[in-house]
């Protein structure tokens, strides 16, 4: 018997909780979550967790199982989510996986890059400049080095920012190169669902995210977690912008529309990376969940025959 992982994709704000969860009541299965943020028991307002009545339709997996204070790695994510599908597995050949999170997702369904060692010089030379230049100074210079890369990474992430270029540097090829490599063999078979609007309702949507998550305490959130404002876990959209704040670089309302512009950005970036996957099938944000759970049970009928 095979075993199907269906994978709800798209840029954030899209609606990819609300499918997720309705798929896995439909094949009564379990979800497991790929979204980086969303690891951290101290970020929830910031991240869009899902709400306790939708944790309660469904039983998700690496929702806040992590303290910001944990190094946790994508290739750590790799090894628990693919032990936890296993499991899963062997009560229900079909599972599903959400997430916005494309290297994390993608690691789960295909395996991590491979990605040689460098001279350790580099990183602490391009962290340098991040002190002493910023990070829209790393951010040009990576557009220059590998302009895929700069188009398809988080590179609001410094973290993220400083691996593609360290590899760029101390290889003299691109980031972007070393990903393209044979892809693991999995135990499942993927059904990767995507969802999609067009820009102005996927910008509105974002905007309109950010006004709920302040209404409901992000502010408050930043600003217990201001203290720790350096850790890795915490250099994302959405706590970078307070902290600026609360710095006293900027005020409340800039800081605002800021989380509102990289959020847009993320989302920008997020499409980007998913359109290269021609194995991903697309449907509106607005669709008919009938017809999507319909198109799934057409491709596990046919693969049964």
């Amino acid at each position: 018997m095979t075993n199907y992982l269906i994978t709800v994709i798209g840029a954030t704000a899209i609606g990819k909780t609300t499918l997720s969860i309705k798929l896995a009541q439909h094949f009564n299965t379990e979800i497991i979550s790929s979204d980086s943020r969303q690891f951290y028991k101290e970020m929830s307002v910031g991240t869009a967790v899902p709400s306790s009545l939708e944790l309660a339709s469904a039983k998700h997996h690496f929702i806040q199982n992590r303290s910001i204070f944990e190094d946790y790695s994508v290739g750590q994510f790799e090894k628990d989510a693919l032990n936890k599908l296993n499991k899963l597995f062997t009560k229900n050949r079909i599972v599903v996986m959400v997430g916005g999170s494309g290297l994390y997702t993608n690691a789960v369904i295909d395996g991590l890059d491979y990605f040689p060692n460098v001279d350790s010089k580099i990183r602490v030379e391009l962290n340098q400049e991040l002190k002493t230049k910023g990070i829209q100074f790393l951010q040009k210079k990576l557009e220059n080095l590998d302009k895929e890369s700069y188009n398809t990474i988080e590179i609001e992430n410094p973290h993220r920012l400083i691996r593609a270029l360290e590899i760029c540097i101390g290889t003299g090829k691109t980031y972007a190169e070393f990903k393209n490599k044979p892809k693991a063999k999995r135990n499942f078979t993927p059904i990767k669902i995507g969802l999609t609007a067009d820009r102005e309702t996927m910008y509105n949507r974002i905007n309109k995210r950010v006004d709920i998550m302040m209404e409901h305490g992000l502010l408050d959130e930043a600003k217990k977690l201001y203290k720790n404002k350096n850790l890795n876990a915490l250099q994302t959209v959405g706590y970078r912008e307070l902290f600026s704040y609360f710095d006293g670089n900027c005020t409340l309302k800039f800081a605002i529309e800021e989380i509102k512009k990289n959020t847009r950005r993320f989302a920008k970036r997020q499409v980007t990376w998913n359109k290269k996957d021609e194995s991903i099938l697309w449907f509106n944000f607005e669709e008919d969940v009938a017809k999507i759970i319909s198109k799934i049970e057409t491709i596990i009928n046919v693969n049964r025959n």
